[in-house]
């Protein structure tokens, strides 16, 4: 690939015809900004995965025209939204160009009629609904980073919602999009021929090709999105049992209770309230003798919510579950978006106060392997806690999610919090270890590796194969038809293997 050294000055004044000084961006803080992600990362190696320059566009033919310059001179190309992913998408691990969205944030359309609005990829969810707010609609999507995720990344990792179980995920979300293949063409792709279509039978179902393609594919300019009424009423109800066993079985009555306005269920096991008690900051400690703890979220319309609200109070207690209250309920669930910072609080479970980092295994997992998932992950997590000295369990979450019908999969999540500045390349072999363990007993139990967060990072990645089986077959000449010289966030999903490469990163 080419360097920063052969590129400079080729390339850069023709980049700046396209996008005008202020377009790109050369400095060493513009390009070490543009490779830092919430996921732990070798910090000792930080410089060799910095970007030769970073790039903002304000519209789709300027990004065309990079990507028409990048695939002439052979240069990478990675998109860049929030950059809050946690699998390294956004990560530039070949070097080249950034391509940064961020000003692409206008609200080109709002649709109340046929209920959808268009936006550029650089806007995020928190803003898009502040300027919503007062037309009575909201775009339902809603990530643990919402104030931040932007909807061009929650379109490269076909993004989950915490609320997915009532509205959906991103990829029921999203009607369409406008993306540039790594040729330059600029395409739309949805459901439908038109831009506003939600359902065809009309060739191939393109749209989701493109949902998680962690930017190996293109880059998103544009997207058309759902709207849906704002809620009338939002109801939470947490319930804490004495057991994992009871909240298992707790969790499985109210995901299968057919209440249409069930935002979702999420059951905090043990390991989770353990962290949460020394998290004292960010959360009000439960007595030692709650064990689990499930938390409910219901939206609606009153006439829909008051009604159900009361038959899953009488589900959750029915089923074993003690109500935790009003403030904690709707407290609680109000600051949900507030976890994403919560490892800013980071401690060993020595005790010992350390600025952590952290990272979150994910997986979908059907209702039946739950508990033997739990153990296993738990079981590797302490194998490598003892061993390395740098992590720590954080225990685990378990989400409905599968939109509309919440009795399907769950996503699995463990966290794990990591002394990242104590991590080397003596450990870091460790760390992956223990990360492709856990996805590989996703596999083992008839689950995917993940559910939103994409296998892009060691560990993850060398398994998208294992999982694919014959389809990463035609993954890979996919890949090779629409970006034939491997600009497009090379090193990623193992793709380059299409290429003859096998080249592996974090050595």
């Amino acid at each position: 690939m080419t360097t920063f050294v052969e590129i400079h000055d080729v390339v850069v004044d023709e980049l700046r015809a396209i996008l005008g000084d202020d377009g790109v961006l050369t400095d060493k803080a513009a390009r070490y900004n543009r490779t830092r992600v919430p996921a732990p990362f070798p910090v000792h190696r930080w410089a060799e995965y910095v970007p030769d320059l970073v790039v903002l566009p304000r519209t789709a033919e300027q990004v065309s025209e990079v990507v028409k310059l990048a695939n002439r001179e052979r240069i990478p190309l990675v998109p860049r939204a929030g950059g809050t992913g946690l699998n390294d998408g956004a990560l530039p691990l070949k070097r080249g160009i950034v391509v940064d969205v961020k000003r692409m944030d206008q609200i080109k359309e709002v649709d109340l009629v046929d209920r959808t609005v268009t936006v550029g990829p650089g806007i995020n969810m928190l803003k898009l609904n502040e300027e919503l707010r007062r037309h009575g609609v909201m775009y339902p999507d809603d990530p643990a980073s919402y104030p931040c995720s932007l909807v061009g990344g929650r379109i490269g990792t076909s993004g989950w919602s915490l609320i997915g179980g009532r509205y959906g995920h991103t990829r029921d979300l999203v009607i369409s999009f406008q993306i540039v293949l790594p040729t330059g063409e600029i395409i739309e792709v949805g459901d439908g021929g038109g831009r506003k279509i939600r359902k065809s039978s009309t060739g191939f179902q393109l749209k989701h090709l493109f949902m998680g393609h962690q930017g190996t594919l293109g880059i998103v300019t544009e997207a058309t999105l759902e709207l849906v009424p704002r809620p009338e009423t939002e109801f939470a109800a947490f319930f804490h049992y004495p057991s994992f066993a009871a909240a298992y079985e707790s969790t499985g009555a109210l995901a299968k209770s057919g209440l249409a306005t069930l935002g979702g269920v999420v059951l905090f096991d043990e390991w989770k309230l353990r962290y949460l008690r020394r998290d004292d900051e960010a959360y009000i400690p439960r007595p030692d003798h709650v064990k689990a703890v499930v938390a409910t979220a219901m939206y609606g319309t009153r006439d829909e919510v008051e009604p159900a609200a009361r038959r899953l109070m009488r589900i959750g207690r029915e089923s074993g579950g003690t109500y935790l209250g009003d403030e904690i309920s709707s407290g609680d669930w109000a600051s949900r978006h507030d976890r994403y910072a919560t490892p800013l609080h980071g401690r060993l479970r020595t005790g010992e106060v350390v600025p952590m980092s952290w990272h979150c295994e994910d997986a979908s997992i059907n209702y039946s392997q739950l508990p033997a998932v739990m153990e296993e992950w738990h079981a590797i997590a302490d194998r490598y806690v003892t061993r390395t000295g740098i992590l720590d369990d954080w225990g685990m979450f378990f989400y409905t999610n599968a939109a509309h019908k919440p009795w399907g999969d769950y996503l699995v999540e463990i966290d794990i919090g990591i002394w990242e500045q104590r991590l080397s390349d003596e450990n870091w072999p460790d760390w992956v270890a223990c990360k492709r363990e856990i996805a590989q007993v996703a596999l083992d139990h008839g689950g995917s590796i993940t559910a939103c967060h994409g296998a892009t990072r060691e560990g993850d990645a060398e398994l998208v194969p294992v999982e694919m089986g014959g389809g990463f077959d035609v993954m890979m000449k996919i890949k090779r038809v629409l970006d034939p010289n491997n600009i497009m966030n090379p090193g990623k999903y193992e793709l380059d293997r299409a290429f003859g490469l096998d080249e592996k990163v974090f050595r």
